[in-house]
């Protein structure tokens, strides 16, 4: 077997921590002499790559990961999401229509469902009501895919993460930059003056969603939710990662947490919960998310002592 990763290694966080990803890849990947792996550095949005890509390897199976992340960011910098997020999704469409493909798994986001009130959110939920521009742009990819695969009969899986978390995660995500700040003697802030409730997923669970239903092609269009299901309060999440972070010796055992926490007002873009309805998920793969929050920091904050040293 064939695989190829590729990504741009952007720097819209350290491309240190990118790289270190990869080197991890590439440490897997000597012990699997069976498969054949190579990394290309590049863009989606580069059109003559990704035709160069499909018309070299003829893929049978495409995982769309890439896009242009953060919630907030994106009402600062539209252009980077229109440009990485629709035109760059395009991009994989049409090359998976001129190259037919067995099934194009891609990610898709909680974000959809934006100011839903309704609890947990189900893939039968109306989400055209979006909050922000990422949300938004998530949502494009949905129905770009269903055209595709009505138009063109391309198998086509969405799958709309939970707010992932884990080792080696991205920076900008609370329960990493809040370990950055603490270690920094800097003040973190609770937004929604700390009643926000976040459904959190454990990389792993994420990876074997994905695995799972890679190799079952729908017919020909599918959405599913992958999330724990277990919405948690901010100030439950704050006080378990704290805990954590003594446990692995990342902060020292007399650090005053109280110290630095700030209560604040919510901020344009975020939405009050996300809670996810993952039993179609569990329906038609039997699998549902089972790592809890507690297991994924201690594994993060783990990590964390390792990686910084």
């Amino acid at each position: 077997m064939n695989l190829v990763g590729l990504d741009n290694l952007c720097d819209y966080y350290d491309p240190s921590l990118k790289e270190y990803r990869l080197r991890l890849i590439d440490g897997k990947a000597v012990f699997h002499t069976e498969h054949q792996y190579r990394f290309v550095r590049g863009s989606i949005n580069d059109r003559n790559l990704i035709e160069k890509l499909f018309a070299e390897e003829r893929f049978d199976i495409v995982v769309h990961l890439a896009a242009q992340v953060g919630v907030r960011n994106s009402i600062d910098n539209p252009d980077e999401y229109v440009q990485s997020n629709v035109v760059g999704f395009y991009n994989i469409l049409e090359e998976c229509r001129k190259h037919p493909v067995e099934h194009l798994v891609y990610a898709s986001s909680s974000s959809v469902y934006g100011g839903n009130k309704k609890v947990p959110f189900s893939v039968e939920d109306r989400v055209d009501n979006p909050v922000s521009l990422y949300a938004a742009t998530k949502k494009s990819n949905e129905l770009f895919a269903h055209c595709y695969s009505k138009l063109y009969d391309i198998p086509t899986t969405g799958l709309r993460f939970f707010t992932v978390y884990g080792p080696a995660g991205r920076p900008d995500m609370a329960y990493f930059s809040f370990t950055n700040k603490l270690l920094r003697g800097e003040t973190i802030q609770l937004f929604n003056y700390g009643s926000c409730r976040r459904d959190f997923t454990y990389i792993d669970d994420i990876v074997e969603g994905i695995v799972r239903v890679m190799n079952r092609a729908p017919s020909p269009y599918a959405i599913y939710n992958i999330g724990g299901g277990q919405p948690e309060n901010l100030l439950d999440f704050v006080q378990i990662l704290q805990e954590e972070l003594l446990r692995a010796g990342v902060l020292p055992a007399d650090y005053d947490f109280a110290a630095h926490k700030e209560l604040a007002p919510m901020q344009p873009g975020d939405v009050p919960v996300t809670y996810s309805d993952s039993t179609a998920l569990e329906r038609d793969f039997g699998f549902t998310p089972l790592i809890t929050l507690r297991e994924g920091l201690r594994k993060f904050a783990e990590w964390y002592k390792e990686y910084h040293g």
